[in-house]
């Protein structure tokens, strides 16, 4: 693996657990963006964080990368309706301006695309 390839694995891991942690430390900024038509907010905050975590610290390891950033990818996927439904209510995160939320969708993408690089066989 390249070293810029190595560099940005380390920073989406530490990205993914940090953010999963968050949902432990600020659920309250979570819950503003919650649909709903989803049951047990508070639950799927946690569960989401968990799984930050975990797939988080799992594509550090080389045997389970392949595995761990198709979870992320699947997590990206799965919490996408939130960002989509904190927009389209201009949901005011925080008190940040709604059009944040319109923002935050195009990075999902990015996110997943990153995630996909390392779902990819090495050269």
């Amino acid at each position: 693996m390249s070293l810029p390839k190595r560099i940005l694995l380390w920073l989406m891991a530490g990205f993914y657990v940090l953010a999963g942690v968050q949902h432990f430390r600020a659920p309250e900024f979570y819950l503003q963006i919650m649909p709903p038509y989803l049951p047990w907010h508070l639950a799927l905050i946690y569960i989401s964080g968990v799984a930050e975590i975990v797939l988080g610290v799992a594509v550090l390891i080389p045997r389970l990368r392949v595995w761990a950033a198709w979870g992320l990818i699947a997590l990206l996927i799965a919490v996408f309706p939130a960002n989509v439904h904190a927009a389209m209510s201009e949901v005011s995160v925080s008190g940040a301006d709604p059009i944040w939320s319109w923002v935050r969708l195009p990075f999902q993408a990015l996110f997943i695309a990153w995630a996909w690089w390392y779902t990819r066989p090495p050269r």
